[in-house]
C-alpha cells in the first residue's frame, strides 16, 4: 500500500484546512455515500498523497498545481472490490487482468491463487502475489487452503501444509485463509484443516468459506471453527440459513456461476440488514470481463434485480473491506481513506468514465492511461505438463462387467450454469469384444482425466451427459482444482488427437473435429493462464466457443462447466485421475454397476 495514513496524515491536514493545496480535487458530484446510503449533491473530494483529504465544498484547497475534475451529473463512489476471485479463470495473467479491469472500475482484489498452487505450490502462488505487487491495481491475497482440494481422491502438482499456510499469512497484503473447500475436514477436525485456521485467527486475519452444502450441523460446525463467509450459496434459503447465523454471504456472479438473480431476493423481498452481504466473481473468463465488464457488472446485475444503487455499490465496497478488517484505508470515499475513487455518469450501466487508485488517474473512458510494467513468468512454469506417454485410443476403453449387450454406467450430469453435477444411470451399449461404448441419441459420451504432474500413466475414463456432443473432442489442462489433463469427446479416436495435441501445446484447451484441432487457447503458464494480451485471448476464447458450437453444444460457457468436471469438493459426482469421486460420501465409486 502506497502511503500509510500515518506517513501522510500530518499533510492531509494541512490540505483539509487549506494550508496546502491537493492533488485532485473532483468538483460537483452527487456522492456516493455507502456509510449511510446517501446519494448527497454538490459535493467536491479533495485528494493528496494517495489519499483523501476534504469531502464537501474544497474550493480552499485547489491552487495552481492541483488538477480539477468536473463531476456535475456525475456520481463519485468508491472503487469496486471483488472480495473473492481466481484470476487464473480469467485465463490472463494477473497484469493482462489489471489492464482490462482496471476500466471497469474495479480497484481492489482479493484472489485465492488455489489454482497455480494445485500446479506449482508455494512458488506458484508467490509468483502471482509479487506480479501483483507492482500493479495499480490493489491485489490482495487470501492463502490457499486446500491444496490438494481433498486427500485420497485425486493427485494434484503440490501439497502445501500448515507450515507453507503460516508462513504465507507473513506475506505483505496476504491478508488471510483462502476458501476452505474440505469442509468435512474442518468438522471433522482434521489436524491439517483445523491447525491452518487457527493459524490464521492467530496471525488476526481472516478464514474464508465454501460450504455448497450439507446439514444444518455441519453448517454450525464449521462457523464455530471459524470460517465465517462462504461464495456457494444458490438459493435464497440457503442464503437466509447462512446469514441469519452471522456468516458473511458472499453472492456470486462469475461467467457461469449466475447465482445473483436468485439470492439477491434476500434483500429485494425479503429486506435483511445488508451489512454482512457481499457480491463477488468467483470465476469470470475473458470475454465477460471485456464485454460485460468486472465487479461494475454484478453491481449492475444486482441494480436489475431491485437493489438501491447505493446498496448494491456498498456490497462491493465498504462491506468488503470490512470483512478482511481493512475499512480504515478502503471501502469508501472518506477523509483518511486510500483515494480509490470512480466517476461514473450513471449509477445504472456502472461504466466509470474516470477511475482514480490511490490518488492516480487510470483510466479515461474505459481507457488506460498510465503504464502498466509485464512481469516474466520463469521458464519452468511454462512446461507444466508432464505426462508418462501420450495417449492411445486404447487408452479410454471402459470394459464391461458381464457378457451383455448393454451396461448399466454411472454417469456425470452437468448442469447449464452450475457448478454442480448430478450422478445419474445410463444403459449404454457393449461390443462384442466387451467394450462399453457412447450413446449420442442419449448425449452420452466419454471422458477421461490423465495425470499431468507425475508422469505417473494414471488415466481414469467414465462418461459424461449434458454436453450435446455430436461429434468431435475437447481437452483442457484447466480442470478445477487438481488441473489434470481433462479430454472428453463423442469419439476416441478425436479424443486421442486433443488430447495429444494439448501435451504437445503445453497446457490450455482445445477442440477437435474429424482429427484435425479447430481451435486452441494456449495457456502455458501453469497450463491454466495464457501469456497474450488479453484481446488476443478473447479472440482465441470466441474461436473455442464456435468450436464447441459446431461439435454440437449449445450450453452456455461448456468450457467453465467442463472444468469443473474434475473438482471433487461440489456434490455430487466427479471424475479425478483416480476415478469416479461420489463427493457425497467422499469415495471413489465404479463407472460400471454390477449386476
Amino acid at each position: 500500500m502506497k502511503n500509510r495514513l500515518y506517513e501522510v496524515n500530518q499533510k492531509l491536514i494541512k490540505v483539509a484546512l487549506g494550508e496546502e493545496k491537493a492533488d485532485i480535487v473532483i468538483q460537483n458530484g452527487t456522492f456516493v455515500n455507502v456509510i449511510t446510503g446517501e446519494l448527497n449533491e454538490k459535493v467536491d473530494v479533495a485528494i493528496s498523497s494517495g489519499r483523501i483529504a476534504y469531502v464537501g465544498n474544497a474550493d480552499h484547497t485547489i491552487g495552481k498545481g492541483t488538477t480539477t475534475i468536473d463531476a456535475t451529473g456525475k456520481y463519485i463512489a468508491p472503487g469496486l472490490m471483488d472480495g473473492h476471485m481466481h484470476v487464473e479463470s480469467t485465463m490472463l495473467t494477473v497484469t493482462q487482468f489489471a489492464r482490462i479491469a482496471l476500466t471497469k472500475g474495479t480497484t481492489s482484489i482479493f484472489m485465492d491463487p488455489h489454482e497455480i498452487a494445485n500446479v506449482f505450490g508455494v512458488e506458484g502462488v508467490r509468483l502471482m502475489h509479487e506480479e501483483g505487487q507492482q500493479l495499480p491495481l490493489h491485489v490482495f491475497t487470501t492463502f490457499p487452503s486446500c491444496v490438494p482440494a481433498t486427500e485420497g481422491l485425486e493427485d494434484a502438482g503440490a501439497t502445501l501444509s500448515v507450515a507453507d499456510i503460516e508462513d504465507g499469512l507473513t506475506w505483505d497484503n496476504v491478508v488471510g485463509l483462502g476458501e476452505v473447500m474440505n469442509f468435512p475436514g474442518v468438522v471433522n477436525r482434521d489436524s491439517k484443516m483445523i491447525g491452518e485456521v487457527n493459524a490464521t485467527m492467530k496471525a488476526g486475519k481472516t478464514v474464508t468459506g465454501h460450504f455448497p452444502d450439507g446439514s444444518d450441523q455441519m453448517l454450525q460446525a464449521y462457523l464455530a471453527a471459524g470460517v465465517n463467509s462462504d461464495h456457494e450459496t444458490v438459493t435464497r434459503e440457503q442464503g437466509l440459513e447462512k446469514l441469519r447465523l452471522g456468516m458473511y454471504l458472499m453472492i456470486r456472479e462469475g461467467s457461469a456461476w449466475q447465482d445473483v438473480k436468485e439470492v439477491i431476493k434476500i434483500i429485494t423481498e425479503d429486506k435483511v440488514n445488508t451489512d454482512q452481504i457481499l457480491l463477488v466473481t468467483d470465476d469470470v473468463y475473458p470475454q465477460t470481463l471485456v464485454e460485460k465488464g468486472h465487479m461494475n457488472h454484478v453491481v449492475q446485475r444486482a441494480i436489475a434485480e431491485g437493489v438501491d444503487p447505493v446498496t448494491a455499490i456498498k456490497l462491493a465496497t465498504i462491506n468488503v473491506a470490512r470483512y478482511f478488517k481493512m475499512a480504515e484505508d478502503f471501502g469508501s470515499v472518506s477523509p483518511g481513506k486510500v483515494a480509490d475513487v470512480l466517476i461514473l455518469d450513471d449509477l445504472k450501466n456502472m461504466e466509470p468514465s474516470t477511475v482514480i487508485v490511490s490518488g492516480e488517474i487510470v483510466s479515461r473512458n474505459q481507457q488506460l492511461v498510465t503504464e502498466i510494467p509485464n512481469f516474466d513468468y520463469p521458464p519452468h512454469i511454462k512446461q507444466s505438463v508432464h505426462v508418462k506417454r501420450k495417449v492411445e485410443e486404447a487408452d479410454f476403453a471402459v470394459q464391461a462387467k458381464q457378457n451383455h449387450d448393454v451396461a448399466t454406467a454411472n454417469v456425470i450430469k452437468v448442469i447449464e450454469n452450475s457448478a454442480r453435477t448430478e450422478l445419474v444411470t445410463f444403459e449404454l451399449p457393449v461390443t462384442e469384444s466387451g467394450e462399453v461404448t457412447v450413446d449420442l441419441n442419449q448425449d452420452v459420451i466419454k471422458l477421461a482425466c490423465i495425470d499431468r504432474h507425475h508422469q505417473s500413466g494414471d488415466i481414469s475414463v467414465g462418461f459424461a451427459h449434458g454436453f450435446e456432443l455430436k461429434s468431435g473432442a475437447v481437452a483442457s489442462t484447466v480442470a478445477h482444482d487438481s488441473h489434470n489433463l481433462l479430454v472428453m469427446g463423442a469419439k476416441e479416436a478425436d479424443m486421442v488427437v486433443a488430447a495429444n495435441a494439448l501435451i504437445e501445446l503445453g497446457g490450455g484447451m482445445v477442440v477437435v473435429d474429424g482429427g484435425e484441432v479447430i481451435a486452441e487457447v494456449p495457456m502455458p503458464i501453469a497450463g491454466l493462464m495464457s501469456d497474450a494480451p488479453a484481446e488476443t485471448v478473447v479472440e482465441q476464447v470466441r474461436d473455442l466457443v464456435k468450436g464447441w458450437e459446431k461439435l454440437g453444444c449449445s450450453i452456455h460457457a461448456p468450457f467453465m462447466t467442463f472444468s469443473l468436471i474434475a473438482l471433487p469438493v461440489i456434490p455430487s459426482i466427479r471424475i479425478s485421475n483416480r476415478g469416479l469421486v461420489d463427493v457425497t460420501n467422499f469415495q471413489l465409486i465404479d463407472v460400471i454397476q454390477s449386476v
